[in-house]
């Protein structure tokens, strides 16, 4: 692969004005696609095989004018201090109120009226109207949305507290202001880093060019394919990371190969063959994670994962034709002032030990001290999530400043928290012989489990073979005692349906949200089998080594644990919750786990393979295992903390967002590329390693002969060059240090 690589290094750096043709017209293309292509709403969310999700289809076929996926919302009134929302004045508001939003907008389905629908409240202080309308909340347009709105303000010049709640005010979180924050810091991190603004501004230019093309064409398919702009948000968020990731890592090499004299072409297809294999396997690990995420089969995440690994598929290609091509652009002017001095004059540079070798020394030292102060703070941190809950955020997430909120809060005081979450109970009786009484006997049935505030008479359609039940627990949508009342009357249903022969079943958007965490939590095993092994297989074939693949998998199970577990502390039980803006407590988002995982596994690996394969290029070429730590850590360490500063920039951006779900996924994400990078890859995995010695590269012969050898660290490739294991002048990872190391073995 090695020399594959470096033959397409050289070729895209010799013909770099094609190259760059080709993926500006690419980038043209893809752009044309996104803006003649029609607005993407939301992505049609469905749970094969789960009850409310039938139960939801069911209702959709049998009650079509219902509008089951359409949106709602709950326009909520407070009376003044003294007086009661039957109150004349009061009474007459509600109804203009009513009158005004049935004719703003000819995607309403319907508008209830609290007097006669029994939503006033027993003290007569609060009352709300349910609105219902034809199309889900993405498909609203801005004219509905804002009829919406201006009847409520209308309506509280008459003295009364008015807030909107419910879906149909929903929107995507808005993006920008976050990725502009993330690539300025990137921006000044590779500056640092590299001590050139051309270097640094090479993997901020190329990502985003990725990005460009891979958004660009996901926007053009969102209709085609029923793709989401939740799709869109999570390749731009996982390719404008890898893409830095690659190039930054491409470009170093580049970089360190002029400092070593080669001629510039050489340079780049020496870097493409080294470092561009890292990135290969690198991006395959990444894909595999994405691509993983079928296994929990809900189409949406599916989608999502495909959609955010072929952007992943982009940078990659884009880091090993697109990046030398540029660097054929900028010349010598990749590497700053003192080191074009110093180009030439191989060794010198590598004279000063810097901060990655006096750290890999260290670790030498005392390997067993920072195993078990690594092992043992992890540990300590990922304790919370032994009592990890999860579950879907409902309006009571939101900010006190939003009208969602308020009205959430409103609704608590005046009915019962359990009137933000009714459950939909839907009764088939095509099987039954007498539907009337199985309906009425499933009400009763229901009214006397315990949590239950409220039930509604059974409303028939009109063939008469099915019937709806609104059932009102007595907690928040949220809370386990919800979770268990949707539990409860599935139980009860059991029993009804061997009876009657009448199947009932359970939906509405708190049961659609328990059946989802069900869902995600008995995928969460599956996936991380599924994504470790194979890893742990791709890793074996790049180390050439069975140990060192187990402590990749093992480290990134313990910084993902850790992870969880900072998250239950701060958004479950709240320590330090003012700080990140949690204003309530709940249980953690049901498919942030299993993201989590998938997202930061991709990361992790990158990390390792960027990491170790320089350790592993400095052994088979010679080195002593101890001598090849502190080589990895002198021409890695600078460039993979650089990359993970620039990570955790990124993802910490979300933590401002107002939605709960965006700061829980950005916290998750940032804190746990911090725990990755900082405490497993440059502290636990040199400490295992100087401990296993050279037995950390071993591999069993016959698994060695069955292994294809994929070259990663090069050694084909000096062999084609003419070069022998110790000469060269470096080039491949050797400096002036490990040559007098190679002269004392």
């Amino acid at each position: 692969m090695a020399t594959f690589l470096y033959k397409l290094g050289r070729l895209a750096f010799r013909r770099r004005r094609y190259v760059a043709l080709i993926w500006v017209a690419l980038l043209a293309l893809a752009g044309l696609g996104a803006a003649s292509a029609s607005t993407a709403t939301s992505s049609s969310f469905s749970i094969p095989g789960a009850e409310a999700q039938r139960a939801f289809d069911l209702l959709e076929q049998r009650f079509p004018d219902a509008g089951a996926d359409g949106a709602t919302a709950r326009v909520v009134f407070k009376a003044p201090d003294g007086q009661k929302m039957t109150d004349p004045a009061n009474k007459a508001e509600v109804n203009r109120l009513a009158d005004e939003l049935k004719s703003g907008s000819d995607q309403i389905a319907s508008v209830t009226d609290p007097y006669t629908a029994g939503a006033v409240s027993k003290n007569g202080s609060t009352a709300y109207v349910s609105v219902s309308y034809k199309v889900n909340s993405m498909e609203l347009t801005d004219a509905t949305r804002t009829a919406l709105e201006d009847a409520g303000h209308t309506a509280q010049k008459s003295g009364m507290t008015v807030e909107i709640g419910g879906d149909a005010l929903q929107v995507m979180p808005e993006t920008g202001a976050t990725e502009i924050i993330g690539v300025a810091i990137a921006a000044v991190v590779l500056v640092i880093t590299f001590g050139s603004l051309i270097a640094a501004g090479l993997p901020l230019l190329t990502a985003l060019i990725g990005v460009g093309i891979g958004v660009s064409t996901i926007t053009a398919l969102a209709n085609v394919l029923d793709l989401g702009s939740t799709t869109s948000i999570l390749a731009m968020m996982i390719g404008l990371a890898v893409g830095i990731d690659y190039a930054l890592f491409i470009v170093s090499r580049y970089r360190a190969e002029l400092a070593e004299g080669r001629e510039r072409e050489e340079a780049a297809g020496r870097a493409v063959g080294t470092a561009g294999s890292a990135v290969v396997f690198a991006g395959l690990t990444v894909v595999i994670a994405l691509v993983g995420l079928a296994v929990v089969n809900i189409p949406m995440l599916t989608k999502m994962g495909f959609a955010a690994a072929g952007t992943v598929a982009i940078a990659v290609l884009i880091a090993l034709t697109l990046v030398p091509a540029m660097m054929g652009f900028a010349g010598k002017r990749v590497l700053g002032r003192k080191a074009r001095k110093a180009a030439g004059a191989p060794g010198q540079a590598e004279d000063k030990p810097n901060m990655g070798t006096r750290w890999a020394r260290f670790v030498l030292r005392k390997p067993v001290w920072v195993l078990l102060a690594g092992v043992i703070g992890l540990g300590v941190v990922a304790v919370p999530a032994a009592s990890l809950e999860m579950g879907l955020p409902d309006d009571g997430s939101q900010p006190t400043s939003t009208t969602q909120r308020r009205a959430y809060d409103l609704l608590s005081d005046g009915f019962g928290p359990g009137f933000n979450g009714p459950l939909m109970v839907v009764v088939d009786t095509v099987n039954s012989s007498d539907g009337k009484t199985a309906a009425k006997q499933v009400a009763d049935e229901i009214s006397g489990i315990p949590g239950v505030v409220a039930v509604s008479p059974a409303q028939f359609n009109k063939a008469g073979d099915t019937a709806m039940i609104t059932v009102v627990p007595k907690d928040r949508p949220s809370s386990t005692e919800t979770e268990n009342v949707v539990h409860a009357i599935r139980d009860t249903g059991k029993d009804i349906k061997s009876g009657t022969g009448a199947e009932v079943l359970v939906t509405g958007s708190t049961a659609m949200n328990i059946d989802f965490s069900q869902k995600m939590n008995d995928a969460l095993l599956p996936y991380l089998a599924l994504v470790v092994g194979l890893a742990f297989l791709l890793l074996m074939l790049v180390f050439r080594s069975v140990l060192v693949p187990l402590k990749a998998a093992l480290g990134f199970l313990l910084s993902v644990v850790a992870a969880l577990g900072a998250v239950v502390a701060v958004f479950q039980w709240g320590w330090l919750g003012s700080l990140f803006g949690v204003e309530q407590t709940g249980p953690i988002m049901s498919m942030m786990p299993i993201f989590m995982v998938g997202v930061v596994f991709g990361l992790a690996m990158d990390y390792e393979v960027f990491l170790v394969t320089r350790m592993r290029e400095a052994y088979v070429h010679g080195e002593k295992p101890g001598q090849a730590i502190v080589t990895g850590f002198r021409h890695g360490a600078r460039v993979v903390t650089a990359a993970a500063v620039i990570m955790m920039a990124v993802f910490a951006g979300f933590i401002g967002s107002s939605e709960q779900m965006v700061k829980m996924i950005g916290f998750s994400l940032a804190i746990a590329v911090f725990f990755d990078a900082f405490v497993v890859r440059m502290a636990i995995v040199p400490a295992v390693l100087a401990l296993l010695g050279k037995r950390a590269w071993w591999l069993p012969r016959r698994l060695d002969r069955l292994l294809p050898n994929v070259d990663v660290e090069g050694e084909g490739l000096r062999k084609q060059l003419g070069e022998t294991s110790g000469g060269g002048a470096g080039g491949l990872g050797d400096d002036a240090e490990g040559e007098r190391e190679l002269t004392r073995v």
